[in-house]
C-alpha cells in the first residue's frame, strides 16, 4: 500500500453494512448477471453486478470461479491464493458468495517468502473456502512497524498513525471490493473485517471509531481499546476475540470484548491452546458468530 498520508481524520459514518464502501454503478447496468460453476452444474443468480453488464444492461453469464486478472506480478501472494492486484490478494470458495471478508495482517517482514506471510495467508484461504467465504487480504504499510522492525509490512496503532493513514485505506477497501466484484459478476452483500496480531489492533480501531462499517469484526492474538467518542452512536455488531492461552495479548484483548459489551454488543471471546498469530480455529468460529447474530 501506498504510504501517502491524508490529514483528513475518520469519523463515524451512517451508511449501512451491506451497503459500506459500495461504489456506483456503471451507465446502463440494471440487468442480472448469471453465475455459471465451472463444472458445468446448475448456473446461480447472483443479483446485479454493474462491472458484468454490457451497456445496455443485457444478462451476463460469468464462470465461476472467475479468471484471475491478467498480467498481475507480485511478491505479495503465496500459491494458495491468488493477487487481485500487486498490494492485494483474494480466495474465493467452490461455489458463488455474497459474503467478503477483508483480512488485515501481523507483522511481515519484506520479501517474497517468510513464514509470517505463508501462515496468515494459508489460514485465511483455508478457513475462507470451508466457509463459502470471499476474501481479500490487502498489504498495510512498511513504515508503520516498530523500529526494530521498522521496514516490516504492518498497520498504524498508534492514534496519530491511525488518523492520518485511516482515510486512504478505507478508500482502498472500497477500491478491492469493487475490483472484486467487477472480476466475480457478485455483488458482496455481507462484509467482514477481521485481522491477527497487528490487523487485530487496527481492525478494533476501525471498529471503535466507526471508520469501516461492517457486518461483523474479529480480533485475533491482539487487539485493545475502550470506548470512543463515536462507539455511543454506532449501530452495535458481532464482535468476536480469540487469543491463545499465555499469549501477553490476552488482558487487553479482553478488555476490549468487556468495552464492547458494555456498549450492547454482541461478543464473543474466546481462549485456544495455540500460538500467536492466524489460526484457522478463531476464523472458524467467528464465520459461525457472525453468521448466527445476524
Amino acid at each position: 500500500m501506498a504510504c501517502a498520508t491524508e490529514p483528513t481524520p475518520p469519523t463515524a459514518t451512517a451508511t449501512s453494512p451491506g451497503q459500506a464502501f459500495e461504489t456506483a454503478a456503471a451507465p446502463g447496468a440494471s440487468g442480472r448477471t448469471t453465475i455459471a460453476a465451472a463444472d458445468g452444474s446448475a448456473a446461480q443468480d447472483a443479483g446485479t453486478a454493474p462491472a458484468a453488464h454490457g451497456d445496455g444492461g443485457e444478462a451476463t453469464t460469468v464462470r465461476w470461479p472467475p479468471p484471475p486478472p491478467a498480467g498481475v506480478v507480485t511478491d505479495w501472494c503465496i500459491d494458495a491464493v491468488t493477487p487481485l492486484d500487486v498490494d492485494c490478494c483474494y480466495v474465493l470458495p467452490e461455489q458463488p458468495t455474497r459474503d467478503l471478508l477483508v483480512y488485515l495482517h501481523g507483522v511481515v517482514p519484506p520479501g517474497r517468502d517468510s513464514p509470517q506471510k505463508t501462515n496468515f495467508e494459508t489460514v485465511v484461504a483455508n478457513a475462507s473456502r470451508r466457509a463459502g467465504v470471499a476474501a481479500i487480504m490487502p498489504r498495510g504499510w512498511n513504515d508503520v512497524a516498530p523500529k526494530r522492525i521498522a521496514k516490516w509490512w504492518a498497520w498504524p496503532t498508534n492514534p496519530g498513525t491511525f488518523r492520518q493513514r485511516t482515510p486512504a485505506f478505507v478508500a482502498r477497501v472500497s477500491e478491492l471490493r469493487a475490483k472484486l466484484q467487477a472480476l466475480t459478476g457478485v455483488r458482496f452483500e455481507r462484509v467482514w473485517v477481521a485481522g491477527s496480531s497487528s490487523g487485530a489492533y487496527y481492525a478494533a480501531a476501525l471498529a471503535l471509531h466507526g471508520a469501516l462499517p461492517a457486518d461483523g469484526y474479529g480480533a485475533m492474538s491482539g487487539g485493545s481499546g475502550g470506548p470512543t467518542p463515536a462507539l455511543a452512536g454506532l449501530a452495535p455488531r458481532p464482535f468476536y476475540v480469540g487469543f491463545g492461552r499465555g499469549d501477553s495479548v490476552g488482558p487487553s484483548a479482553r478488555a476490549l470484548g468487556d468495552a464492547l459489551r458494555a456498549a450492547k454488543w454482541p461478543v464473543q471471546i474466546a481462549e485456544h491452546d495455540v500460538p500467536h498469530g492466524a489460526r484457522e480455529v478463531y476464523l472458524d468460529e467467528a464465520f459461525a458468530f457472525w453468521r448466527a447474530a445476524r
